[in-house]
């Protein structure tokens, strides 16, 4: 056996079999359908939805599109996420289709300043949603963060910024139900704070990685 025979054998002799690993997509999916039915829920125990709002959905199409854009663009917005922790798992054109699709659901709200979906009403409205929509997302950032961390993504923040988006998103969404509808109101204290929290998951991935010797190699 001549040295590079030894080299190899000796490199390979501690080998073990790893697991394969998981369809990034369906982790994804189940991360979002588990986090979505988490707000949903700590929402109702914290107090009931705006009367009447589920019955709107049938008989509102506006309003109903506006909520299933919102959805659409969560739920893609999700696959993009878990894609971006894995290289060349994200094409350009996927993530720019994210942007256009979260960016028409969010233009809703503006041109709902001249035609809303519905009449603008203090019903339902909730004394502190927009804590509520802050507070709830952050389980959803950490376990985002977890299990996006476990990928060794090469870009840890930039991975985090878009689950905190996810995050932050799914319960201003929800508050379309659950507090009163205007659009100024939504934007001001349903968007604006799930926008906030993208801020929040980069700094909570920015600790992170200061103190996790993996990711402390890798760069934004």
């Amino acid at each position: 056996m001549n040295k590079y025979d030894t080299l190899i054998s000796g490199l390979s002799s501690d080998l073990k079999p790893v697991s394969p690993p998981p369809n990034i997509n369906r982790l994804a999916l189940v991360w979002c359908l588990l986090s979505a039915v988490y707000v949903v829920v700590v929402t109702h125990l914290i107090d009931p939805i705006r009367p009447g709002a589920i019955s709107q959905l049938g008989s509102e199409p506006r309003f109903l599109l506006e909520t299933m854009l919102g959805v659409a663009a969560i739920i893609w917005f999700s696959l993009l996420a878990f894609r971006s922790a894995i290289p060349a798992a994200l094409t350009r054109q996927f993530a720019i289709a994210g942007v256009v699709l979260m960016t028409l659901w969010l233009l809703q709200y503006v041109i709902g300043f001249v035609s809303p979906a519905l009449d603008p009403s203090k019903l339902g409205k909730r004394d502190h949603c927009y804590i509520e929509t802050m507070v709830y997302s952050l389980p959803v950032i950490l376990t985002g963060l977890f299990l996006v961390r476990r990928l060794y993504p090469l870009g840890f923040v930039r991975t985090a910024m878009s689950v905190s988006l996810v995050a932050g998103m799914l319960p201003a969404l929800y508050m379309q139900l659950a507090c009163m509808y205007a659009p100024a109101h939504i934007l001001s204290f349903h968007i604006l704070p799930g926008l906030l929290m993208v801020a929040v998951g980069a700094g909570i991935a920015v600790w992170w990685r200061s103190r996790d010797p993996v990711l402390a190699s890798e760069y934004l």
